[in-house]
């Protein structure tokens, strides 16, 4: 069996105090569909010596249906599946909860967790305001309560429990925001199901399907990494064409409007200004709909916001993070039809990946690999984590002589310094030729005069295999991030 709780170090920490703490405790969990969230949940507290009451609320069901199953669950865990009368509204069912907290043993620790809270708040259902009360009047006075709420809408969980001025506001206890795993603990949860991939087929997979544990679960053993994307998204009927519209669905209200709006992005693969984006969406979305919107698909880790350096007045720039979702763009969605009605002609993925497409795609992906592993590219160039990490961009003015830049990533330390750095795919140590140098001195060239800064200016490579060293990279280059840094755990 896998490790459930691998890259889960600082979650497992959480809970154990959680669990071992001599106050009532209000834990608040949230992140993206597929994450683990119910799984680390679940298997922490069930090896546990406490009660564990665990309900899920169900999809589109009706407020009878999750009360139904609210009481079911507290049938099971506190009555031995003896039958018990549904009542009519959520105050009744939370009291009947709260006399049965009450008769159990004093010392044994009470787990209340709902999973999927957003789906058990029907409209009228009130659930969320009784929820307060029971937690005010009574369970926040009780030691032996700690209780966890859930939800991969991530929005959702922020704006109605996290940042909820009402009864339930500063309630919360801790927080947990599950994140995808990067690319050592992938590596790691794949070795616990004896695959074995080299770094270049890891990072194959890793730019397809992310750190996702649920997506990494469905890969077999002994196929390579070509066989398992050919499997997972070029058969027929493959499992990461249906996701993508299970995912969003189970998200967000409204759909239809998020992929819009990430599809623009992932057209705009060096991030495109909050004003051009919404200028591009239906009027409905052109104000604060549409930043509502954005600001859900940033809490649940499909997009980052960012404001260029040096320039913050001009606004917010955005960019695709997901793996999965800037592949489905561009890959998958292209070829539905085909894929709901047949598989891919045998070869014609392999004949797809010597495309000058797929190399600009593999560029992007390897981009938003890196804007995930900040921490392993600071630690290989001795940048201190005071540094601010950001991006730059230079566009000039309609009909003028003077040449834009963009660069990936930089670092403005305290030190007097700006590291500045390039981010290459490349299955081969990268080659910084005469006309690759000459364009290297006129990104910082224009930097300097752009952004007028007097610091120390140095430029480093991030890429796969490393860089070939020759006279342009010994004149230029200042350091040097690879693969096998990146897979560091930190």
């Amino acid at each position: 069996m896998v490790n459930k709780f691998i890259g889960r170090d600082e979650e497992i920490l959480i809970l154990e105090q959680l669990t071992n703490s001599r106050k009532p405790e209000f834990l608040v969990l949230y992140g993206r569909r597929r994450i683990g969230k119910t799984l680390l949940i679940r298997h922490f507290f069930e090896k546990k010596n406490v009660l564990f009451f665990n309900v899920t609320g169900a999809k589109d069901g009706t407020l009878e249906e999750q009360i139904k199953h609210f009481t079911k669950q507290i049938a099971h865990i506190f009555y031995n599946d003896a039958p018990l009368e549904n009542k009519e509204n959520w105050d009744d069912t939370l009291e009947m909860l709260t006399n049965v907290i009450n008769k159990a043993p004093k010392n044994k620790r009470i787990i209340l967790f709902f999973d999927e809270l957003p789906w058990m708040v029907t409209r009228n259902s009130r659930l969320l305001q009784n929820l307060d009360y029971y937690w005010n009047q009574y369970w926040s006075n009780d030691e032996r309560i700690k209780l966890i709420v859930c939800g991969s809408s991530a929005s959702w969980i922020i704006n109605k429990i996290i940042n909820n001025k009402g009864g339930l506001h500063n309630r919360v206890t801790r927080t947990m925001h599950l994140r995808p795993f990067n690319l050592y603990y992938t590596k790691q949860y794949l070795l616990e199901q004896g695959i074995r991939f080299n770094d270049s087929q890891l990072l194959q997979i890793y730019m397809v399907v992310g750190g996702i544990p649920y997506y990494l679960s469905r890969i077999n053993k002994g196929l390579s990494a070509n066989q398992i994307i050919e499997n997972l998204a070029f058969s027929q009927d493959c499992f990461l064409l249906k996701e993508f519209d299970n995912l969003f669905s189970a998200l967000f209200e409204e759909q239809g409007h998020y992929i819009d709006i990430l599809r623009i992005i992932s057209q705009h693969h060096s991030g495109i200004s909050q004003e051009n984006l919404l200028s591009q969406l239906n009027k409905s979305l052109q104000g604060q709909g549409g930043i509502d919107k954005l600001n859900d698909l940033e809490a649940a880790d499909f997009i980052i916001s960012f404001k260029s350096h040096f320039h913050k007045r001009r606004g917010k720039f955005y960019k695709i993070i997901d793996e999965y979702t800037l592949f489905y763009f561009n890959w998958i969605e292209p070829i539905r039809q085909t894929l709901q009605e047949r598989s891919l002609e045998k070869g014609n993925w392999q004949e797809m990946q010597n495309t000058p497409s797929w190399n600009n795609w593999l560029g992007y992906a390897f981009e938003s690999v890196c804007y995930k592993h900040i921490s392993q590219i600071r630690k290989k160039l001795s940048i201190s984590p005071t540094a601010v990490a950001n991006s730059w961009r230079y566009v000039p003015i309609r009909k003028s002589q003077e040449l834009g830049t963009q660069i990936d990533l930089l670092f403005d330390r305290r030190d007097d310094s700006i590291t500045l750095c390039e981010i290459k795919y490349s299955k081969e140590p990268y080659v910084i030729n005469k006309t690759y140098a000459k364009n290297l001195i006129n990104k910082k060239d224009i930097f300097i005069k752009r952004t007028r800064t007097k610091k120390q200016i140095f430029i480093t490579m991030i890429t796969v295999c490393g860089i070939k060293e020759n006279l342009y990279s010994d004149d230029i280059i200042t350091g040097v991030v690879t693969l096998d840094d990146l897979l560091k755990k930190e």
